[in-house]
């Protein structure tokens, strides 16, 4: 008989803002582990729609049914991070073709970087084979249609995306 699997989990990325691709990740693997941590990537270098805690408070609304979720900030090393939350296991979202390259790239320097964390890829359903935050930055930005929108984030987002929207274009 084999050990028990890994307890906890983590899940990394911008989530600027989250997506409907994301949340399908998010539901799947809390399936799968005990907890599972989102850790909101912060780089002072990129320029983000949402301020961290927005997105934090964006990503609690829409996962506040899933009861072993914790969303916590890091900055650095993403392996760092799954250490530091006595973590082997980082948990990634793949599109097909768009994502597998970079990801594999990314999970070998992992590897090098600490060899007992383990990435387990989950694959994005067909319908959000191609969302992404860039993508529904661009729609919100020319569309007014909710309706549309929903078709890529969850509609509890849609209302703060349109407002940092139009704050950005002034």
């Amino acid at each position: 008989m084999s050990a028990p699997g890994p307890k906890v989990a983590v899940y990394t990325g911008s989530f600027d803002p989250i997506t409907l691709g994301h949340l399908h990740i998010i539901d799947r693997a809390s399936r799968l582990f005990e907890t599972l941590i989102i850790g909101i990537g912060i780089n002072a270098e990129k320029r983000s729609l949402f301020t961290p805690d927005q997105r934090r408070d964006l990503i609690e609304t829409v996962t506040k049914d899933l009861p072993n979720i914790q969303v916590k900030f890091f900055d650095g090393l993403a392996v760092d991070f799954v250490r530091s939350q006595q973590s082997r296991v980082m948990v990634r979202g793949i599109r097909p073709l768009t994502d597998i390259a970079g990801e594999f790239t990314m999970m070998m320097a992992n590897r090098q970087l600490d060899s007992e964390i383990e990435t387990v890829f989950l694959m994005a359903d067909e319908r959000f084979a191609h969302v992404s935050s860039s993508l529904l930055k661009q729609i919100a930005g020319v569309s007014e249609d909710d309706e549309m929108l929903a078709k890529f984030v969850p509609r509890a987002i849609i209302r703060p995306l349109r407002e940092r929207m139009r704050a950005e274009a002034r």
